[in-house]
Parts: structure tokens; sequence; C-alpha cells
């Protein structure tokens, strides 16, 4: 009626209805009908079924805001990646201008012991910066596959505390950091990765060493709670509930505090979030890719622990919590370390080496004679099938990528011979994945070590290869 009377007032009106039931939709058009007076007696009107429009109207707003948000979402991604990849390539190229620079001071034989030392230890440091990089997006990449896998058993996270603190030792030296430790003994061991839980407790002193100030301040404590549990938990983040701890049970419980440049607020739940760091100007000033948290939260959580981080704010230092459960009392035996192993004297252990790289290979001889190994070197496939007609080696290393005869067929070339079928093989391959471990085992190979090489543990999976090989 509302509708009608403005008709009368105005002259001509389109209306558009809806059926009673909303299913259909009408465009009326009504006139006011008048008398030979011309008085408005009453409406004319026409009424069209529009509803097949109104409803492809309705489906292109709705494509078209879809089409709108996959946009912004591509957008979004490309800019996110797009800036991922400036920092990586930030991130690998920077090492590279202290490890070019000093090496040419080097070549130039000008430098004095002092110098000649700080050099070295510049290379090395921004070396293992890289290999950091390279290893932390693998460990990503096995993640988001979940593929990243432990070698569990009894750890005393005495001793990973005590690898980790020694790896972070020299550059909290450099910036005159005073680190205080407090190790209660009582502590008893927990189930997990020695390796993957050191993993952790570097992430945790690399970061505190990285956003600590000159002459700061850093402690690390290990301690065993009953029932802990940590009160700002990273997963309590986006109205997430942490699944609660099992009642009745002990952890073991790490603490890393410093008195770095804090962690505001809002950023606090997304401290473990891949590639996530506070703002640009945090990454161009302390570098890094954001990930190292991400990866230490994952490896916690596979151990049944919980990860979390406090932070008063901006300035005012920051604390991470790990708690990771006990190990039942019939596991307390004898506790893994980080490193195990000899690292084993190779005299008289004749060992061929196949690499297409001239450096690598002459590098990898040197540091095997080093050890007192004898040590023959070939630079293809096809070289060494040659060379083992005239003598069988104690065991064969080998590359992974080369030209013509990859190191997997070398390897199936070779347990098919009689004479060197048993002799056992190390891959050494930049092909670090998960994958390319298994394929390096199917082919033959005893064990699988990605590059770079450190020499010791190079000569230690050689002792112990040799040692296994000859009790069986």
């Amino acid at each position: 009626m509302e509708n009608d009377r403005r008709i009368m007032a105005s002259g001509q009106m389109e209306v558009v209805e809806e059926s009673p039931d909303g299913m259909r939709t009408f465009l009326s058009i009504k006139v006011p009908y008048r008398n030979e007076a011309g008085d408005v007696i009453g409406l004319i009107g026409i009424s069209n079924d529009i509803s097949d429009r109104v409803q492809f109207e309705r489906d292109r707003e709705r494509i078209l805001q879809q089409e709108q948000a996959a946009r912004e979402a591509a957008e979004n991604a490309n800019r996110i990646k797009d800036e991922f990849l400036a920092v990586l390539s930030h991130e690998l190229r920077s090492p590279l201008n202290p490890i070019l620079g000093w090496s040419k001071l080097l070549q130039q034989g000008k430098l004095d012991a002092a110098k000649t030392k700080t050099a070295l230890d510049t290379i090395e440091r921004n070396a293992q910066l890289q290999v950091q990089l390279i290893d932390d997006l693998l460990d990503i990449s096995r993640i988001l596959r979940g593929k990243l896998s432990l070698n569990e058993a009894p750890v005393d996270l005495k001793l990973v505390i005590s690898a980790a603190l020694e790896t972070v030792h020299l550059a909290a030296e450099a910036k005159s950091l005073y680190i205080q430790t407090t190790i209660s003994p009582d502590v008893k061991t927990v189930m997990g990765d020695a390796g993957r839980l050191q993993q952790v407790v570097w992430n945790l002193l690399s970061n505190a060493v990285k956003f600590t100030p000159q002459e700061g301040r850093m402690e690390v404590r290990l301690e065993q709670v009953e029932n802990g549990r940590v009160d700002e938990w990273a997963g309590e983040r986006m109205n997430e509930t942490p699944s609660p701890l099992p009642p009745l049970h002990s952890y073991a419980q790490i603490t890393v505090t410093d008195t770095g440049k804090g962690i505001q607020p809002d950023f606090l739940p997304y401290v473990f979030e891949y590639f996530r760091q506070e703002d640009g100007a945090t990454t161009r000033k302390f570098g890094g890719l954001g990930l190292g948290l991400a990866i230490a939260r994952q490896i916690v959580e596979m151990h049944g622990g919980q990860i979390g981080v406090d932070s008063p704010g901006e300035g005012q230092g920051a604390t991470f919590t790990v708690q990771l459960p006990l190990a039942p009392s019939s596991d307390q035996l004898s506790s893994s370390e980080p490193t195990v192993g000899s690292t084993g004297n190779l005299s008289g252990i004749h060992i061929l080496v196949v690499d297409d790289e001239p450096d690598s290979r002459e590098f990898i001889a040197f540091a095997l004679e080093q050890a007192d190994a004898i040590v023959t070197s070939v630079a293809s496939g096809i070289e060494t099938l040659q060379i083992i007609e005239q003598f069988v080696p104690d065991l064969i290393v080998s590359d992974i990528g080369m030209p013509e005869m990859d190191g997997y067929m070398l390897l199936q070339k070779v347990r098919t011979l009689e004479r060197v079928r048993h002799v056992p093989a190390i891959a050494l391959t930049a092909y670090a994945g998960e994958f390319d471990r298994q394929q390096a085992l199917q082919a033959g190979f005893q064990q699988h070590i990605a590059k770079p090489i450190e020499p010791q543990v190079l000569i230690r999976a050689i002792f112990n290869l040799i040692e296994r090989s000859s009790h069986d």
C-alpha cells in the first residue's frame, strides 16, 4: 500500500517485489489511472518475472567477489614469495662478501698471524651461516611433507645443552655477553633424538645471542618440573587451545632468557610461525629467514613436549621455555650424546674417492690423508670401474651428482662385481633430502652424508663402517 501511495503521488514507479514465499522476483511498473476529471481513481500496472535475471546478477556478483578474493590471495602469495626470495637471496649472498673478501686477502699473503686467524674464523662462521640456511629450508620441506623423522634413544639434556652452548660460544664472546647456566643435576633423561634436541636448544641460544646487545646477559636453565605448563604458550594463538599435559607426569624444562630487544605483545602469537619476523627492519638488521623457531616448535611437539615464549615488551628481553616428558624409569639407561662415535685413526685404510669436481675431490682426499688414510682419487664412475680391476679398496667414498654415470648407477654396478660387492660405501652429495638418503641406501651405500662435509664427521663415519665390517 505504501508503494501504491508513492506511485499515486509521483505519477509512475518501477517496483521490484518478491513473492510471499520469496522464491520469485517481479518487476512491476505501475501508473495512476485517472477519470475524465483527472482524478486518480486507481492504478494500472504490469509485472514481469525477473527471477532468472536477478539470480544471474547475484551469481555474477558472487563470482566477481570470489575472483577478486582469489586475485588478492594470489597477489598476496606472490608478494610473500617475492619478499621471501629477496630475503633468501640477501641471506645467501651476505656471507659471501666476507668469505670472498678475506679469501682474497689471504691469497695476497700479507696478513699477520692474528689477522689470518680472524680471516679463517670469519670465513668458517659465514660458511656455517649458509649451511644453516640450507638445512633450515630442507627441514621445513621435510616438515611440510611429514617426512621429518626422529632417531629416538634416552637423551641426557645436560649434554645437549653443553654441546649447544659450545656452538654459540664464539658469537657470544664476540658481543661480550655473559651467559649464566643453572643446570640441575637431578634431571633425568628424556626419550628423543639428541641431534634434533640440540638443534632446538641451538636455535633458542643463537636467537638470544643475535637479539641481545653488546655486554648483555643470557640465562640457560635446566630443571625438572611436575605437571608443568608454560604460562604463555605459542599454541594459544588464534583461539587455539593447547592439549593439556597428562596428569601426574614429570617434565624436563629448559628455559632461555635474554636481555635483548624483546617481542611486541601483538607479535607473540606468531613467533613460531614459518617465515615470520616482527617487521622488515628486524630482517634487515638481524638477518635470518624466520624458520628456526618454527622448526624448533615442530621438533618439540614431535617429542611430545611444548614450547612457549613470554616477553614484557620492546627492549625488555624474552624468555623461551621448552618442556619435554621424562623417559620412563626403564629407559634411564645410557643416554645419547649429541655426537657419537670415535673420530678414529684411518692408518692403513685404503679409500677410493670418486668425485667429478676437482676442488671437492682434492679436499676430501687431503682430509682423509691427514687422518693417515691411503687415498686413491678418480673423477668418474667409469674410472672407478677401471681402477677396481687393479685393487680392492677398503671403502668407497663417492659423489652422487656426476655426469654420464652418477653415484647410484656406479654403486649398482659395483654391487654386481664379486670382488668388490661387499666393500662399504659412503655417498657424499649436495642432494640432502630424505628421499635422496633413502635412494642412496637402496643403491647400495651404507651411509649418506650431505655436503658441505665436516672432515671429522666423514672420518668418524669411515672409522665406524670399517669397524662394523670387520665384525661382520
